[in-house]
């Protein structure tokens, strides 16, 4: 209960006191300055999630960064189980990412600032056109050199294994000509979502990036199947957590 108390403290005190940037940053996007806004969020971003994750106490380990090509933006497809996994995941990725959130999200004005200072963009599932017009703006965002984040999952998942990727998620990779980075989560549901809604208790987290897959040097056919490709290697890496750091 005290744990939920101060991250839901800090989080209501960040968004308040970082008030001056809800009108700054759209100037610098007017500008020309969207690569200067998006640093500073980022980095400010980073910080607050970092304080959270501490007052969580959660220990976060993240194998594989060494996968993630430095020269270029890609796409990281991971498995949701938690909202904690946006936190670990921002902070794991060197320099963070946008992440393709549900739009319920966007009914939250102050956070929803944050999110698209940091390149969110938020994604209505029962709206076919929207979905491909948010598919097409991530490309763009990874095209013009900001990595982006989905869950081809659709919604958390709080079975012991991910539910069905989606295949149309990953277009943003083919459209954008950029890698995929597989990502699997575990420990984020140990935090918040198997004990009491009023509880945070301390756990493992463990992350890991996969090997960078090229849509471009792929067979049709294996096209046509990768995200249940890279839903088996999640099943398999978080298994390997399991074994190895439980």
């Amino acid at each position: 209960m005290i744990r939920v108390i101060l991250i839901i403290g800090y989080l209501v005190l960040f968004l308040l006191t970082t008030a001056p940037y809800y009108f700054r940053f759209p100037k610098w996007d007017k500008n020309g300055d969207e690569k200067k806004r998006y640093r500073l969020a980022a980095k400010k971003v980073h910080r607050a999630f970092a304080l959270i994750l501490k007052l969580a106490d959660a220990e976060v380990t993240v194998d594989g960064v060494e996968n993630i090509p430095q020269d270029q933006a890609v796409l990281y497809v991971g498995n949701h189980s938690s909202y904690f996994d946006i936190i670990s995941l921002f902070n794991a990725i060197p320099g963070g990412a946008g992440f393709v959130a549900k739009d319920s999200m966007a009914k939250i004005p102050l956070l929803k600032r944050w999110m698209l200072f940091i390149n969110c963009l938020f994604l209505d599932r029962d709206d076919i056109r929207q979905s491909m017009g948010i598919i097409k703006q991530a490309a763009q965002y990874i095209k013009n050199g900001y990595s982006m984040v989905i869950f081809p999952e659709g919604t958390r998942s709080q079975d012991a294994e991910p539910h069905e990727f989606k295949e149309g998620s990953l277009r943003i990779a083919s459209i954008a000509k950029a890698p995929i980075i597989p990502v699997a989560i575990s420990g984020t549901p140990d935090l918040y979502e198997n004990h009491h809604k009023l509880k945070v208790t301390p756990a493992k987290v463990h992350i890991t990036f996969g090997k960078p897959i090229y849509m471009n040097e792929l067979p049709r056919e294996e096209k046509k199947h990768l995200g249940a490709t890279i839903r088996e290697w999640i099943i398999e890496t978080r298994q390997e957590h399991e074994r190895n750091y439980r």
